[in-house]
């Protein structure tokens, strides 16, 4: 692992800094910034601060105004400081003259996203796509990183060529080891096909979702195992298959990595084999946090995602889960503003989604287990029906099963 890109945060105060511009309204950079601060949390730093600029692109120096950049170097002199988060990616001149100008550490959505799967990963698989993310975002920045290498490899100025750089070093060093983390994941994905195929033709069933939306609950609830789930985000990188058996009817269920808005490429990159058991699904449980008050967003970022990766012509179960924790806020019946999401009760919602999406959603709250036995029946209908189109002639012993239950 690289761990000079990726500095330990936690425990240290931070800033969080965001850009209102047309793509960006006022609202949604307050909600990008909630979830930084999320994110933040999960890597164990505090966020102290939140600071916005209006601008019709960021600038491509500093990132923000110069004058902006005043009023956040004098707010951290004054509460000591010593961390900025920036909410884009920044390029390595944006940091390299940030960093002049604040004297603290800077970091961006990207490479606090890395820390995190670095803290996260627990297989070699894992470590192995998260280090090939780290190289590849450091490789454009190594004009100011460059000092970071001098370990990667021995040897110092005598590895060098006549006539070449430190910069031209280090970037044949990062390029290489890049290639050998490539080679690494082939060979190791070998060994994943191998296991997916000796897995034999049972029905599998992929769990998928916005980040943090209750979707390893889900797999222990289903699966009655014990998969890690924490109220943080990507609490799960490495993907967990076990099998389910709901009535008669075996299948197996796979939780993923969750997803995220301004997911870096790389990690997308980097990931793609690990969301095989998305490609190679029969059927998605798309599961959603109805109390999220941007849950639409979320469900267009999931979508948006699985189209990426060749996920989104699959067959989709959508689940709402954490009714529990759902609330609203119910009109004056003299207020004649248009509703919003904010207005719209549960039955609002149940109604509207449920028309949508026909007999392909459900409400539950794997917390409480309310409507589980809805969302078995379910899952169990669907996954009946990719089996049946399978193995035709099991179909009789189905309607046996069936006749059998309904005479009990």
């Amino acid at each position: 692992m690289i761990d000079s890109i990726i500095t330990t945060i936690q425990n240290q105060k931070a800033i969080l800094v965001g850009l209102i511009t047309q793509q960006q309204t006022e609202e949604q950079v307050e909600e990008y910034l909630d979830e930084l601060a999320f994110l933040a949390d999960t890597a164990g730093a505090e966020s102290v601060k939140y600071f916005t600029q209006k601008l019709d692109h960021p600038n491509p120096v500093t990132f923000v105004g110069t004058g902006k950049l005043q009023e956040i170097r004098e707010y951290m002199e004054e509460h000591e400081i010593g961390l900025v988060i920036f909410d884009d990616e920044l390029s390595a001149k944006q940091i390299r003259n940030i960093e002049k100008e604040l004297q603290v550490k800077i970091l961006d959505r990207t490479s606090l996203i890395l820390d995190i799967f670095a803290m996260r990963a627990q297989t070699a698989y894992a470590k192995t796509q998260v280090e090939l993310a780290q190289y590849q975002y450091l490789l454009p920045r190594l004009t100011r990183m460059w000092t970071h290498l001098d370990r990667q490899r021995g040897g110092g100025a005598l590895m060098r060529g006549v006539g070449e750089t430190q910069l031209e070093t280090d970037r044949r060093i990062v390029l290489d080891k890049i290639s050998d983390l490539k080679n690494q994941l082939k060979s190791i994905d070998k060994q994943m096909v191998v296991q997916r195929k000796n897995r034999g033709k049972m029905v599998r069933v992929a769990l998928v979702g916005y980040t943090n939306v209750g979707k390893s609950t889900m797999m222990n609830m289903l699966s009655k195992s014990e998969v890690f789930a924490e109220n943080k985000l990507f609490a799960t990188l490495d993907t967990t298959v076990r099998k389910v058996i709901i009535d008669n009817l075996p299948f197996l269920l796979s939780d993923t990595v969750g997803f995220i808005r301004k997911l870096p490429t790389h990690l997308v990159e980097s990931f793609k084999s690990t969301l095989d058991e998305v490609r190679e699904a029969d059927l998605l449980i798309h599961v959603v946090d109805i109390s999220h008050p941007n849950f639409a967003e979320q469900i267009e970022i999931v979508e948006k995602t699985l189209l990426e990766i060749d996920g989104e012509e699959k067959p989709t179960i959508l689940v709402f889960n954490k009714i529990d924790a759902f609330s609203y806020v119910k009109k004056d019946e003299f207020d004649l503003t248009p509703s919003t999401r904010a207005n719209l009760s549960l039955d609002d919602l149940r109604k509207t989604w449920m028309a949508k999406m026909q007999n392909n959603c459900i409400f539950i709250s794997a917390k409480n287990k309310t409507n589980i036995e809805e969302l078995k029946e379910m899952l169990y209908n669907k996954v009946k029906e990719i089996h049946i189109e399978r193995y035709p002639y099991n179909d009789f012993l189905f309607q046996k099963y069936d006749e059998d239950v309904d005479t009990e």
